[in-house]
């Protein structure tokens, strides 16, 4: 959730807007630009639902917690619809996208379904609803997105998403994605190029690329043009500090695209390329397009080009036909690659994936197991490499005070570890040089160097 905003239009029929984000971090940005849009159509930001004239929950599919969570969230607000007629509640994202017209069947207080392509047409969808008093579903799969973004909002001054593309070709077997996300569409160099030169005027130090499928970025583009290209050009933006990208997938991660990166100083050494399995078996019916050799390969030539470079993954446990040497061969793989972290995740099927017409044949409590064993095993690794920083000096950005000491500050070095250290208000959004004398498996501690 974005914290409350101060809008000057006062004449605006809906004034406050509770806005609350689910899932991934293209999410994150969607609500950044649906608020930005609020906001220039005169709306206010608040942090508590009973003060909302408006209450929108942007939503995620990827897994059926991720949903049950939002219709928790939904049945609790109907009291206080019945209290509120007037109180517009809608959602929006993924789940919008997924279930359409049936999320009024379930939750008929609920105003406003909007999917993934049509927050664009948020304001005037509010005042339509706001006129007539009728239920509105937005869920074109046609609609292309294109919000001219206000740069001037965002949740860290410093650090700003980007998107470069939206959608996925993949079609991963267990993945709903690509059916609410849509197909792969690029933005051209020059539009992304100008928001970012946007964002560094307006204090902007860092910029996270964003796509589904971020390292086939530019195949509608034509001229043969790559996220190697992107990355270069926006490696020449006076003022910018840093450069990340999220998130790839193995099999269009190319030896060039790493190249490029191993040249490019703004480039942070950084890879968030998830796995998701270390049996090739797994990997097959997961239509993953790779074999766990391949990938193994791929991290091994990206380290040698790129020294420092660490590595994130995401891993799901007990998908359909997964056998105890399957599994075995994920906690290999985990331990031969030694990520800095993992997003570890039970297989739940998603209606409509092919994955969802294989028996879901793996029982829960093995999957909980499976699923507390690679969690434990991460832990323990992301100690082991953690302790490897002790008495090193590392560059930080400085992003503000700590969530877990607000007298201390925090921020993230380019291998995205997070820094906790003693300083003062006056560094935030600056790059600082930080001596690590203490580790967890989450975190490095530190003091300043002199």
């Amino acid at each position: 959730m974005i914290n409350s905003v101060d809008f000057t239009n006062k004449d605006q029929p809906y004034k406050t807007v509770f806005f609350e984000t689910f899932g991934c971090q293209m999410n994150k940005l969607d609500a950044e630009l649906s608020l930005g849009l609020l906001q220039e159509e005169g709306y206010r930001i608040v942090d508590k639902v009973d003060e909302a004239d408006v209450i929108l929950l942007n939503t995620c599919s990827v897994r059926q917690h991720a949903e049950d969570k939002v219709y928790s969230h939904l049945g609790a607000l109907r009291t206080l619809k019945k209290r509120h007629p007037e109180v517009i509640v809608g959602v929006l994202g993924c789940m919008a996208q997924k279930d359409g017209e049936a999320i009024f069947k379930r939750m008929p207080h609920v105003d406003l379904v909007c999917g993934t392509r049509m927050f664009s047409r948020l304001p005037e969808m509010l005042l339509k609803i706001r006129n007539h008093g009728s239920h509105v579903l937005a869920v074109d799969e046609d609609q292309i997105v294109n919000v001219k973004r206000a740069v001037t909002y965002r949740p860290n001054y410093y650090q700003a998403f980007v998107t470069v593309m939206r959608g996925c070709d993949n079609y991963c077997s267990y993945c709903i994605v690509p059916y609410v996300r849509g197909r792969e569409i690029s933005r051209t160099i020059s539009d992304i190029k100008e928001e970012v030169q946007s964002l560094v005027s307006n204090g902007c130090k860092e910029v996270t690329l964003l796509g589904q499928n971020i390292n086939s970025y530019g195949k509608n583009l034509g001229g043969n043009i790559t996220l190697g290209d992107l990355l270069s050009e926006l490696n020449d933006v006076d003022g910018l500090d840093r450069i990340r990208f999220v998130t790839s997938h193995p099999a269009d991660m190319s030896h060039d695209i790493i190249r490029t990166i191993s040249r490019l100083g703004k480039v942070c050494e950084y890879l968030h390329m998830p796995a998701q399995s270390g049996s090739d078996e797994v990997l097959k019916r997961m239509r993953r397009g790779y074999k766990a050799g391949y990938y193994r390969d791929l991290i091994s030539y990206a380290r040698e080009l790129i020294p420092r470079l660490t590595v994130a993954s995401d891993f799901i446990v007990g998908f359909p036909g997964e056998t105890d040497e399957d599994f075995q061969q994920t906690v290999r793989l985990m331990e031969d690659i030694r990520f800095q972290n993992c997003f570890i995740f039970k297989y739940s099927p998603r209606t409509g994936t092919k994955a969802a017409d294989l028996a879901d044949d793996v029982p829960d409590e093995i999957k909980r197991a499976r699923n507390m064993k690679l969690l434990e095993l991460q832990k323990r690794i992301s100690l082991e490499e953690n302790k490897k920083m002790m008495g090193k000096e590392v560059q930080v950005l400085v992003e503000g005070a700590s969530k877990s000491d607000p007298n201390r500050l925090s921020g993230r070095t380019r291998q995205n570890h997070i820094v906790v250290f003693n300083g003062s208000q006056d560094l935030v959004g600056k790059l600082v040089d930080v001596t690590i004398n203490e580790v967890t498996d989450l975190t490095l501690f530190g003091k300043i160097f002199k």
